[in-house]
């Protein structure tokens, strides 16, 4: 006789007097199994050692226990932006936990997206998808609405269409490090933005408008200008913002902050006396610049983490309204910003 952890499932159907198909609802949990007979087949579980084999669980659930995570190639600068790793420990994180495989999707043309998209959707390869960031008429979003297959953004969606999503609140966080400034007499506050043809950027750039309003301040869009959350950008916005002459800068991101103090450094100004920076993301670097950069924290890997929760949660309970998550975020007070504390 086969080893008892290689039985079949008639095998064990047989010595539990019952049918395959009912030793298959019981091991994949299903309803429509009598409490009688669902412990014996259970005890004879028990008793043998058996131990169902992944993959045909699998297949006779019709799960994969595979999600995935696709980037699209709006977002550039995956590996050399330190918010992805965090996200994906969050991600993967909870993906252990839950015993399920992360799958990672990326593309780096039109083309490539035109070819990978379709197939990844409708050949059963995963059971839903993450999205790691989403840009205004992303192409992706329509296919995934029309395949029905269960997913979430990381991150608002721009579009009208009802969408489970992830996000921070990127409105109130911009809006605090700029009243911070305010109550602490800057008055020339920059914003270096980000795209914005994306949420993030919409609503961080819509925070530094807020916190102006409330104040009875004057927006001038000679302190708005365009950022792509690289350092590069910062470094270049910055160098603008000082011939409007800012005596403030909010960031869209820590990045983007670090590029601004390098361009104040060149030109000879002293940071926070003659300008003060913030940042938006609190990565491990900022605590180690010079100054200590002041910035919005918001919680990566605990974004990576809800990702996969919401997503569990829209694969097992489909139908209703979609899942929308806005998680906090803290001002970190450092001496970028001309105060220790608030």
């Amino acid at each position: 006789m086969a080893s008892m952890t290689s039985l079949t499932l008639e095998e064990i159907g047989r010595l539990a007097g019952v049918s395959r198909s009912t030793v298959s609802r019981v091991i994949n949990n299903q309803e429509n199994v009598r409490p009688e007979v669902r412990d014996r087949v259970l005890r004879v579980i028990q008793e043998t050692g058996y131990r169902p084999h992944a993959a045909a669980r699998s297949l006779a659930a019709q799960r994969t226990n595979v999600v995935g995570l696709a980037v699209p190639r709006s977002a550039q600068s995956f590996f050399a932006d330190p918010y992805y790793p965090r996200l994906i420990q969050g991600m993967t994180q909870a993906c252990n936990a839950h015993h399920l495989a992360l799958s990672l999707f990326m593309c780096h043309s039109e083309k490539e997206e035109e070819d990978l998209y379709p197939r990844v959707l409708s050949r059963g390869l995963i059971d839903g998808l993450i999205i790691a960031s989403s840009v205004k008429n992303d192409p992706l979003i329509p296919l995934l609405l029309e395949s029905q297959m269960p997913f979430v953004l990381v991150g608002r969606p721009l579009s009208q269409a009802p969408i489970n999503y992830v996000d921070v609140d990127n409105v109130v966080g911009v809006q605090n490090a700029v009243r911070h400034l305010i109550r602490l007499g800057r008055r020339r506050i920059g914003h270096i933005m980000g795209p914005q043809n994306s949420a993030v950027g919409l609503d961080r750039r819509q925070g530094y408008i807020n916190a102006h309003v409330e104040r009875g301040l004057t927006v001038d869009e000679s302190l708005i200008v365009p950022g792509d959350f690289s350092e590069m950008s910062g470094y270049q916005a910055a160098q603008h913002l000082l011939a409007a002459g800012a005596d403030a800068i909010v960031a869209v991101s820590d990045k983007t902050a670090y590029g601004a103090l390098r361009a104040l450094r060149e030109a000879g100004r002293a940071v926070p006396e003659d300008v003060a920076v913030i940042g938006f993301d609190d990565l491990e670097a900022s605590a180690l610049t010079e100054p200590p950069l002041t910035t919005v924290r918001q919680p990566i890997r605990a974004t990576g983490v809800v990702a996969v929760e919401t997503l569990l949660d829209v694969m097992e309970n489909p139908g209703g309204p979609p899942r929308q998550v806005i998680l906090p975020t803290q001002l970190i007070v450092r001496e970028s910003c001309g105060a220790r504390f608030p």
